[in-house]
């Protein structure tokens, strides 16, 4: 669990590295990057010690394994977020992205609206497009420095063509986690105007010591009959790669036709991820986790408090995930100048705030998962950029 080593990962065919210069214009062998949300870490034990008997095994055919997966999945969501899941509830997708496009074509139908709380994570909008349903931006407010939903805001925006309601919880990009009341309102809401709830619960398991995360079913049973909860080992334990999520659906009706969806388009979870999330959801894997939050909490206090010594800058209280959302609005810049200065004079590449909905104009979000030297000299390199506001 050395988390500060440092590990070269260009060349190595890594979206986050290798497509840096293509997305901000500085090359990997200068720059730091902290747009794309994975993590620098070398993998934790059990994963790699799945890895090696996989490869003992020497054959990657046709397997079985699946329902323990499931069973091992229920247990950490029990174990973890106190969240009782019947595994024969759950269904396994290629990444909760494919899980979101599946949803989305399967409940719903096109020029149909999905209710989104902006700025929030760029593929809910892209997937909704995508899919030829439309966009409903319901845009979160600034109180006392963190989002809060605006649901009477919402309620007069209605336009009677919503279907489907799709949130980030806990928030991305910010790190917010929604309370039970705040979640209580949005299955009410739902039950109301008989919408869907989709929550993506995929950063549930990086939560700040002294911070609490609630699952929406836990705070919103009676909202079963028509939510989907969507779960994953990948952003926890860096295996995006491997594309492999969960989505739970309590309602016997709605499971039949997701699965059915997923008959017909002949989909099937795949080796490397049944594999890797059994071994994820263990008692070792919550080890490694619970180091893992020591470390990014360290390393979220350090990148906050740098920002803040740089006069005009506002981060967000963070109480979860490795995702910091900073706001430039007050340094009387054009983002084109502020993006000039973090790429090319501190050599540093966020991802852009306008591509997060609206709200996110003014806003770059930076991925702190990282050892935290990288983070220090990130912190140094956009003080020095920024030393004329100071």
């Amino acid at each position: 669990m050395n988390f500060d080593e440092i590990i070269d990962r260009r060349n190595t065919f890594s979206s986050k590295w290798d497509n840096m210069e293509a997305y901000g214009g500085v090359s990997p062998d200068v720059g730091i990057p902290m747009w794309v949300a994975d993590m620098d870490f070398r993998a934790a034990d059990v994963l790699q010690d799945a890895m090696r008997n996989l490869l003992e095994r020497a054959n990657y055919g046709y397997f079985t394994g699946e329902n323990e997966m499931k069973e091992a999945t229920a247990w950490w969501m029990k174990e973890r977020h106190g969240w009782t899941v019947d595994p024969d509830h759950m269904s396994s997708t290629a990444g909760l992205g494919h899980a979101i496009a599946l949803i989305l074509e399967t409940y719903t139908n096109p020029g149909d609206e999905v209710i989104i709380f902006s700025p929030v994570y760029h593929e809910f909008a892209y997937k909704i497009k995508l899919n030829k349903r439309v966009v409903h931006e319901a845009p979160l407010v600034i109180r006392d420095g963190v989002y809060h939903m605006d649901m009477d805001a919402l309620e007069a925006g209605l336009t009677g063509k919503e279907r489907m309601m799709l949130i980030s919880s806990p928030h991305n990009p910010a790190g917010r986690i929604w309370t039970p009341e705040e979640l209580r309102q949005l299955a009410e809401f739902c039950r109301c105007h008989d919408l869907f709830m989709v929550c993506d619960e995929i950063h549930h398991d990086l939560v700040y010591p002294g911070q609490s995360f609630t699952s929406f079913l836990n705070a919103a049973p009676d909202a079963a009959g028509y939510s989907f909860i969507l779960t994953a080992a990948s952003k926890t334990f860096n295996t995006a790669g491997a594309r492999l999520g969960t989505v739970t659906i309590p309602n016997d009706h709605l499971r039949q036709r997701f699965r059915q969806a997923l008959l017909e388009h002949q989909t099937q979870p795949n080796l490397l991820g049944v594999e890797l999330t059994r071994a994820a959801y263990s008692p070792g894997g919550a080890e490694w986790v619970d180091a893992l939050v020591s470390y990014i909490d360290r390393n979220h206090r350090l990148f906050l408090d740098g920002i803040g010594q740089i006069p005009a800058l506002k981060a967000m209280p963070m109480q979860s995930t490795y995702l910091a959302w900073v706001n430039f609005a007050d340094t009387g810049m054009e983002m084109s100048e502020v993006l000039r200065r973090i790429h090319e004079d501190a050599r540093v590449v966020p991802s852009i705030g306008t591509g997060f909905g609206i709200g996110g104009e003014s806003f770059l979000r930076f991925n702190i998962g990282t050892p935290r030297a990288r983070v220090a000299e990130a912190v140094e390199r956009l003080q020095t950029a920024f030393a004329d506001l100071q």
